[in-house]
Formats: C-alpha cells, structure tokens, sequence
C-alpha cells in the first residue's frame, strides 16, 4: 500500500498569436515584430480572468494547506512568470511568498512551454540551464528536479536533462511507456541494467550502499531519477472531479484518500494543471472544499505528503530501470505526440516553427531568437488539434482555442496561423549576415557616390567662380 505522496501542480499561459496575421514592415525591429506576431490585449485579457478564478483563489488555498503541514511541489513557465510580473506584481509576490514556504519545491520548466526539444537539443539543454537560474534569481530556490513541456519524456531528452544535470524529472505514467510496470516506483533510464555485476562493480555497490546507509550525500554526476504521474488518480481530479456523468461523481476527499492510500507500490505522483483549481473546475464544483479536506483524511489513513526531491530521497536505493521511447510521451491526450502532430496543419506549423528558428539561429541576433523560441510554443499546436477531428481531445483543444478566433472559421484560422509563421520568417530575413553586409557594401558605395558627386559639384563651383570675377574685371 503506498504510504508515500507528492502532489505536483504546474503554473503556465501562453503567448498567444494575433489573428488574422499582421504584415511585417520590411526592416521593422524585433520590438515591432513582437507587436505583430502577438496579441498582448488578449493574452492580459485571458491573464486577469485566470487570476481572479484560480490564481489568486488557489495560491491562498495551497498557502493554508502547507502552512498546516501538507507537501507541495509546483512549476512555472517563464511565459507565466514574464506575464505575471508585467501584468500584476502582487500575484507575483503571492506566488513568492507560496514558493518560500519549507513546505514547498519549486520545479524547473521549459522556460516558454516550447518544443524546442524537437528543433535544437544543445540549445534546449542550454535553455534548461538558464531556467534554473532565473527561477532561483525570482523565487530565491534553485530547481533540481524538472517538467519538460506538458511533461513530455523519451531517451533523447532524458540524456539532455541528464547532461543538465538535474536530480530529477517528472514524466506521465502511460501504459504504452511503463508496459507491465506500475507508475507507483522510482525510475531511471540511465544505462541499461548488467545482467549480471563484475566482481569490481559489486564491491562499489556494497560500497555506495554502505554510505548511503550512513547517510552520507550520493555523489554528483549520477543520471536522473524518474517520477511517473499516476494518470488515473490524477486525472480523476484534473479532468473528472465536475464530470456529473462519472461514474465517481461527487467525488470526495474521505473516498479519493482511500483510493490512494489502497494503490499498491511504492510511491505516488499526483499531477494537475494549476488551473484545475477555479478554471476547469469552477469554486461552485467544491473543489476547493476538496483539497482543504484531503490531508486531514491522508493523515488518517497513514499517507504522507512530500516534495519531489524528498520522494527521490527516500525511495533512491529502490530505484528500477525504465526503458524510455525515442518519440517522446506527454501527458496530453492519449499521451502520445500525435496529440501535437496529428494532423496535416499541426505538421505544416511544426515545420515552419524549425524554418523560423532555424533563419532566427543564422542571424545571431539574441532578439530574434527568442522571438522564433516564443513562436516555437506547444500551445500553438495545441490550439489547432481540433482541426479535422472529433471527440474528447479535440473538445479541450476547441476549449483552450481563443474565442476571438472562432469568428474566422476552421480553414481561415489555420490559414492565418500559417500567415504569422511565414511573416516572421520573411521579417527576419533582412538581418542575415550576407544580406547586412551587403546591405552595409551598398550603403558605402551609395556614400562614396554621395561624396563624389558632392566633390565634383564643389569643384565646379569654383571653377566658376573665377570665370565670374575675370568678367567683371574685364567690364570695369
């Protein structure tokens, strides 16, 4: 029976683009290609009506929940951290004040949301790094463990977290991904497992697992451990808890502890979109009733809460290996990428997402390519996953899909999706550095004309000059 918890929560919005497409002045600066490629009024807009239903209301929650002793681990986006501190500070400073608590980890997230994972590996490992030192400069705690975009997981982007040298990552628990193994133990992927220890290998085991034992610290260097979200607890809160046609319909705290507190394993990860709390489950579903209930009733039944970091501490020495895919898993939809890349539209945005960032990469020019890294956002294949489709995860795709949008029609917002992609790549295409330099050639050889014109009309002025006073003197 699992004795262990970790209740993970993430914090994100997104950069939404301006539809229809806004043409790019040729020459226009990264500023003014920013003002055009996206819609700042919609994104407050959506921004302030986020806070007032989950942001505000829910931070209030988890602060009384783990002022009381409950465990917390939470992730932001840099798009949510940028937005928050331009568009209201003081829930910003709420969020701080959340994040300061003992109580609390914070998680390190893919800065935008992005799939850079999918363009550029060394610069997502790069990125990743950054991250982590930004959060640590705005929350005052440095991230060890990490959620990869809407917590996607494979071999490749494993071995860059690896390379980044997290402690840690959070991934979902997919069937197709864990095969016959449960989501309720410690993973790595790491190297794979000896199917038997060489003499030399076995005495550094017994070793490490002496110091262990002791309490000393594992040594640095070591590949990362795997926390795997357990998809049917968690999303009976994240997606069923106001669904009156659930079977589990009205869910409440004294029932949902028991089904945790009866799952067999070791451990277990909970994992919910912050806005689970107030957005997708409004106050009048009880959800908030439900959550201040839930640790007194795990308390009851003998389940404790802890951070990630914790998690892996307790549970390292039980860690099991886990063969990861080199498509990645999420924990979008039915969990694969097809959710993201399923259709020909979602296909066609991916590939000029590379195309921009790939002629952003030519420039050099900082500006412009985390204006390509903003463009590179998941969401914006998430908001298109309805197109040609039908069912459930085309509904929450329709549902996250501005409804600003919905007045162009299907075809159109496609089309104008396309048009930003296209424009942003032609806007970038005067600052590459063949065509600066030639542009710099030109604007010497226009120059040098200028001053050769300018000398010539100089030097006949005084010619004729002289001419002038020759024929007055020859008057007189």
């Amino acid at each position: 029976m699992v004795a262990d918890l970790a209740i993970y929560t993430v914090v994100h919005q997104p950069r939404r683009l301006k539809l229809p497409a806004q043409p790019i002045p040729r020459g226009a600066s990264a500023e003014d290609i920013a003002r055009c490629l996206f819609d700042e009024r919609m994104n407050e807009r959506y921004f302030r009506k986020v806070a007032q239903y989950s942001y505000y209301p829910a931070t209030r929650m988890f602060l009384d929940l783990v002022q009381q002793g409950m465990k917390l681990s939470i992730g932001f986006s840099l798009s949510f951290v940028r937005q928050a501190a331009a568009w209201d500070p003081t829930l910003l400073d709420l969020f701080r004040e959340l994040v300061a608590h003992e109580n609390v980890e914070l998680i390190g997230v893919e800065p935008y949301h992005s799939f850079l994972f999918l363009l550029d590996l060394p610069a997502f490992i790069t990125r990743m790094l950054e991250m982590a030192q930004e959060l640590e400069t705005i929350f005052g705690k440095r991230p060890v463990v990490t959620d990869t975009t809407e917590m996607c997981m494979s071999a490749p982007l494993y071995n860059a977290l690896d390379a980044a040298g997290f402690r840690g990552a959070v991934m979902d628990g997919r069937p197709w991904v864990m095969d016959w193994r449960e989501s309720t133990h410690l993973y790595r992927y790491g190297e794979d497992p000896e199917p038997f220890a060489l003499p030399i290998q076995e005495k550094k085991r017994r070793a490490r697992t002496r110091r262990l034992a002791a309490g000393e610290a594992e040594r640095e260097g070591q590949p990362p451990f795997l926390l795997t979200r357990h998809l049917e607890l968690s999303d009976d809160v994240g997606y069923r808890f106001s669904n009156r046609g659930w079977s589990g319909y009205p869910l409440f705290a004294d029932t949902y502890a028991d089904w945790l507190a009866h799952t067999w394993g070791d451990l277990l990860l909970l994992g919910w979109d912050f806005e689970t709390f107030g957005e997708h489950h409004r106050r009048d579903s009880g959800i908030f009733d439900f959550m201040r209930a839930l640790p007194g009733e795990l308390t009851k039944r003998g389940v404790t809460t802890y951070t990630a970091s914790e998690l892996i501490e307790r549970h390292r020495q039980n860690a099991y290996h886990l063969p990861l895919p080199i498509y990645p898993t999420t924990w979008a939809g039915s969990g694969g990428m097809e959710f993201f890349l399923g259709n020909e539209a979602q296909q066609h945005i991916l590939q000029l997402m590379g195309h921009v960032y790939g002629m952003a990469k030519l420039t050099d020019n900082p500006e412009l390519i985390d204006l390509a890294l903003w463009l590179s956002q998941s969401d914006n294949l998430h908001l298109i996953q309805w197109y040609g489709r039908s069912g459930p995860e085309a509904e929450v795709s329709a549902y996250f899909t501005p409804s600003e949008w919905w007045s162009l029609g299907p075809n159109r917002v496609i089309h104008e999706q396309k048009q930003v992609y296209l424009n942003a790549l032609r806007a970038i295409e005067p600052y590459l550095p063949a065509r600066l330099q030639r542009q710099v050639e030109a604007g010497k050889v226009a120059r040098s004309r200028e001053r050769e014109q300018k000398y010539e009309e100089a030097f006949a002025a005084t010619i004729k000059a002289p001419s002038r006073s020759r024929s007055r003197s020859a008057t007189l």
